[in-house]
C-alpha cells in the first residue's frame, strides 16, 4: 500500500501519464485535462450494443482551489484521473416500480440508485452512458494499483483527489433496519438513501475531504461515496450540466 505523500507540491512531470492520448496542463488559475476518454485497460462486458466510444474531453478547473463558505451539492461530473476518465458516481435514475426495470428517471419516489450495487458495472467499476462515454462509479484497481503516488485525480472545484486505500476512511455509513418506504427490504446500499453521514466515524468529512499537510484535498475510498459528491470550492463549469448517467446504447450500465 502506497503511503500519503509528505507534500503536495507537484509537477506536472508528477503527473504525466503513459497515455499519450492524455495531456495535463497548468498556465495560470487553470489546469486543463484533455484526453479521448478511452482507458488503457480491459472494458466491459455491459449489455448487449454498449461499447467505449473515443471523445473530446477538455476539462479545466482551478489549478490554486480555495475553500469557500458554502459548499456545492451534486455536480453531472465529479472529477478526472490523471488518466483522462471522468468520475461519475451518481445516477439519473430512480427507484420505480411501474417501469420493467425497476427503476426510471422520474425521481418522485425520492430513492435514487447507486450505481455500485445498483446498476451493471465492468471489473473497473464503470460503465458507458448512451454517447459511449466511459466513467468510472468506483474505484477502478487498474488505475490505483499503478498509481506513483498517492495522487489520482483533480476533483470538480481544482482540489487534488488522493487514493490511500484504507489509510482514508469514509464517514458515510449504511442505515440500519429496514427501508420505511419506496423499495422497502433492508438497507443495502442499493441507493443512495440507503447511507447516512455520520460525522468522526471515519477520517473524512461528508464531502471525503480533509486537510493533508496544510492542503484541503479529497480522497477516492473503497466505500461510499467513493469520490467525493460535494465540493467545498468552486467548482468549474465543465463539469456542471447534462443529463447524469444516461443508459447505454443496447441497455442500462
Amino acid at each position: 500500500m502506497k503511503t500519503l505523500s509528505t507534500t503536495l507540491a507537484l509537477t506536472l512531470l508528477a503527473a504525466s501519464t503513459a497515455q499519450a492520448h492524455v495531456t495535463i496542463t497548468a498556465d495560470g488559475d487553470q489546469r486543463c485535462i484533455t484526453s479521448d476518454g478511452v482507458p488503457d485497460h480491459e472494458t466491459g462486458p455491459w449489455r448487449a450494443g454498449a461499447t467505449v466510444e473515443p471523445q473530446d474531453h477538455r476539462f479545466c478547473m482551478d489549478a490554486t482551489p480555495e475553500l469557500t463558505d458554502t459548499i456545492t451539492q451534486r455536480v453531472r461530473i465529479s472529477g478526472i484521473t490523471l488518466t483522462g476518465i471522468p468520475l461519475r458516481p451518481g445516477t439519473a435514475e430512480y427507484y420505480d416500480p411501474t417501469s420493467e426495470r425497476g427503476y426510471s428517471r422520474d425521481p418522485s419516489s425520492g430513492w435514487n440508485v447507486e450505481g455500485i450495487g445498483g446498476l451493471i458495472m465492468d471489473a473497473q467499476n464503470a460503465h458507458v452512458d448512451g454517447d459511449g462515454m466511459y466513467h468510472y462509479h468506483g474505484i477502478p484497481s487498474a488505475v490505483t494499483g499503478a498509481l506513483d503516488s498517492t495522487l489520482f485525480g483533480y476533483a470538480a472545484d481544482g482540489f487534488e483527489i488522493h487514493y490511500a486505500g484504507d489509510q482514508a476512511q469514509s464517514s458515510w455509513q449504511l442505515r440500519s433496519g429496514e427501508r420505511a418506504s419506496g423499495p422497502g427490504g433492508a438497507h443495502d446500499g442499493t441507493y443512495e438513501q440507503d447511507y447516512e453521514f455520520v460525522a468522526g466515524s471515519g477520517t473524512l468529512d461528508e464531502c471525503n475531504g480533509t486537510m493533508l499537510d496544510g492542503q484541503y484535498v479529497y480522497f477516492a475510498t473503497d466505500t461510499y461515496p467513493f469520490f467525493p459528491r460535494c465540493f467545498k470550492g468552486t467548482v468549474s463549469s465543465d463539469f456542471i450540466g447534462g443529463r447524469g448517467d444516461r443508459p447505454p446504447r443496447g441497455g442500462d450500465g
